[in-house]
């Protein structure tokens, strides 16, 4: 039976922090209320029938709480589910009317605001930041002439030629539809059984096994149209380009095991590393530029422009910068902006245009078509962070969820009735290239896409030794999963057929035998050194992370003097120390710490400082977190910097003084600047691959 209150007494709240102040008065904070503005009273106890009474159905507070509750998911995206926004702006360095009318391109003092979405593609909304992927590169300018999606990855060409197989490619690396695994990975024997029997994709195979497929952070990552588009200018002259994002700290990745131990440590890695160097004001910038080309030089090209498999190598046409864009802003609500972000890449704006590639052609409708399903309505576009900066009126009316109030009765055009409304506008409106076309209608894949090999080829050719090992050992990890060994096999032939050497390798890692390779679509490839990311990587410290273990009677000041060093390059030092609260400094007091060793491993940073003191604790020395956070330093080819207690947890972690290399900088009893200035030297060059020889298997 239900107990009965006195006097209609509301039972209490059990409060167990009333110190905190429990109503608005208490706090001086707004009321909450319903959906509907009815201010609520008791946000905490439903409406029972006495205190241990049954709940009653007219308490339509808790319906709308609940109701709104089962509703607040939508569906994820069927591929780039995963994702991390960011808002900024982009502004060009001078105008560009010279070959394209595009507003946004016109006025380096003006900047348009811009909102870029990175992700992964496979894996879905809560897989992990770190697995090899291709990612999504995505970018929706606000110009004054309408919004504009450049939705693009962080490779240049893509796996497929035509969107029909589009469906096909997505079902095969996605989990196994009987059991539902693997996630967001393609190490599996429906990806790779669709890969075998597709050559085509074998350009695109190169890229993700290489190690763009792991990149170190999406601020270090570069961006790619991988279409042909079309600039037009004032006169109607139109011209082919292809965009190219490129960062401006530079373009790095992770190691294979790095990248499978940080999915671990930190499934959000690419996601928090975004969010806090924009919240600490390291704003991430990206130059966007574009190769231009005639339909003439087109022609020209050994490989059709129009085949998104392909690439234009930048020493056939050099890059034209254009303008920079800053993300310089988080996103206030991860849902409403960064998960209800609608890209389409036939968001155009006058001055671009579209080309006639079957994958964009078939992208055009995909994208259009997703956002219905996945938003639930055509009225999207009302959504604030998809809705135009600029003004924008049509007669398109109703639908669900309409956010807008048109007034009057006139929803048609041509009228006459209403001589305010909107109505088209020949001299400023969107205008299509005039292309000439006399074809039959045929379904039939053109000679000119057929090559498959060449620029795989290419790639392979133009990457450094220490690359190129890196991506057969991703083919041999791939393909190690593959339990079909006629998968395994044809996919291998595939790869004689690129290059010998690709081939036997990966073959001799799989235990398979060589055979004779077919070198098909032509023959030595001339090396193209922008494809390669070690080629063209800079040295730099900046928003680089440094990871300093530090054990109890470590001297503050020597730290300070690390951290100094650090800052002095645009680097962060962050303190990993044995327990959570810090270290007890020499000088006395207790230094707080950023990471306890065991949340901190070195895998989250990259160089790290070993501080263990000149006596260092047996804590220190045998703590097995603190050994792996040393032997990982080491394995991912880290610079390391180690006073005499770091040389010893180095030791207890199997690297002797033997194993050291320039890379590994010991610190004498009195640390010397010079030595400071080297570690932060060292730690610039990214990695020592030279050390990956030591610490690997040879494949």
């Amino acid at each position: 039976m239900a107990r009965a209150t006195k006097g209609g007494t509301p039972p209490s709240s059990n409060s167990t922090a009333p110190e905190l102040g429990q109503t608005a008065a208490e706090r001086g904070a707004p009321s909450i209320t319903t959906n509907q503005g009815v201010v609520i009273a008791d946000n905490r106890n439903s409406l029972k029938a006495g205190p241990r009474g049954p709940t009653l159905l007219e308490d339509f507070i808790l319906r709308e709480k609940i109701t709104h509750f089962d509703h607040e998911r939508i569906p994820e995206r069927i591929v780039h589910a995963r994702g991390s926004g960011a808002h900024g702006y982009f502004r060009p360095y001078k105008s560009w009317a010279s070959i394209t009318k595009a507003h946004f391109l016109q006025d380096p003092k003006r900047k348009t605001p811009v909102f870029v979405r990175f992700s992964t593609v496979a894996g879905g909304a809560g897989s992990n930041d770190t697995v090899r992927d291709v990612r999504g590169f995505a970018v929706k300018f606000y110009t004054q002439e309408g919004n504009y999606d450049l939705v693009g990855n962080n490779i240049p060409v893509f796996f497929i030629q035509d969107a029909m197989r589009f469906p096909d490619l997505i079902h095969a690396v996605k989990p196994e539809p009987d059991r539902e695994f693997p996630q967001a990975s393609s190490a599996h024997d429906t990806f790779w059984d669709f890969a075998s029997l597709m050559p085509e994709s074998l350009h695109m195979l190169m890229w993700a096994m290489s190690d763009r497929g792991i990149p170190r952070s999406y601020r270090m990552m570069e961006g790619f149209g991988i279409h042909t588009f079309r600039f037009i200018d004032q006169a109607g002259t139109s011209r082919f380009v292809k965009f190219h994002w490129r960062p401006k700290l530079g373009s790095f990745s992770l190691v294979w095991d790095e990248a499978v131990k940080i999915a671990g440590a930190d499934p959000d890695f690419h996601r928090r590393d975004l969010w806090d160097a924009i919240d600490q004001g390291k704003f991430p910038a990206f130059e966007l530029s574009v190769q231009i080309f005639d339909e003439e030089m087109a022609a020209g090209f050994p490989f059709d422009v129009l085949d998104s498999t392909k690439l234009i190598p930048e020493e056939l046409v050099p890059l034209t910068p254009l303008g920079e864009m800053v993300l310089d802003r988080n996103p206030d609500n991860f849902f409403a902006e960064t998960e209800q972000v609608a890209f389409h890449p036939g968001h155009v704006v006058p001055g671009i245009d579209l080309s006639n590639d079957p994958l964009l052609q078939g992208r055009l409708f995909s994208y259009l078509d997703t956002q219905l399903s996945r938003l639930g309505s055509s009225n999207f576009h009302q959504i604030p962070v998809n809705q135009p900066k600029c003004p924008f009126a049509n007669l398109q009316r109703g639908g669900h969820m309409r956010m807008s109030v048109e007034k009057g009765r006139v929803a048609y055009e041509p009228n006459s009735l209403d001589m305010t409304a909107p109505v088209q506008d020949p001299d400023r409106g969107y205008k299509h290239h005039p292309e000439a076309m006399e074809s039959p209608k045929i379904r039939i894949r053109p000679e000119s896409f057929a090559d498959h090999h060449s620029q795989a080829r290419l790639f392979w050719k133009s990457q450094t030794d220490t690359e190129r090992t890196h991506i057969v050992a991703a083919f041999r990890f791939e393909l190690s999963k593959v339990d079909v060994a006629a998968v395994r096999e044809r996919m291998v032939g595939h790869l004689f057929d690129v290059d010998a050497e690709l081939g036997g390798r990966v073959a001799a890692a799989l235990g398979m035998p060589a055979r004779q390779a077919d070198m098909a679509g032509g023959g030595e490839a001339q090396p193209s050194p922008a494809l390669s990311l070690l080629k063209k990587a800079r040295e730099t410290l900046e928003t680089r992370k440094i990871g300093c273990l530090v054990a109890d009677g470590v001297s503050a000041d020597l730290v300070d003097q690390f951290r100094r060093a650090v800052e002095r390059k645009g680097g962060k030092l962050m303190i990993v120390s044995m327990k959570r609260g810090g270290f007890q400094s020499a000088e006395g007091p207790v230094v707080p710490a950023d990471f306890f060793v065991q949340g901190g491993p070195s895998i989250l940073f990259d160089a790290v400082v070993l501080l263990g003191g000149s006596q260092p604790p047996a804590a220190f020395l045998m703590d097995a977190a603190a050994k792996h956070f040393a032997a990982d330093a080491f394995a991912h080819l880290k610079t390391i910097a180690a006073d005499d207690g770091g040389v010893a947890l180095l030791a207890k972690a199997g690297i002797g003084q033997a194993d050291f290399d320039e890379a590994v900088v010991p610190l004498s009893a009195k640390v010397t600047p010079a030595a400071i200035s080297r570690f932060v030297a060292s730690a610039a060059r990214h990695r020592l691959w030279s050390r990956e020889a030591k610490v690997s298997a040879p494949v």
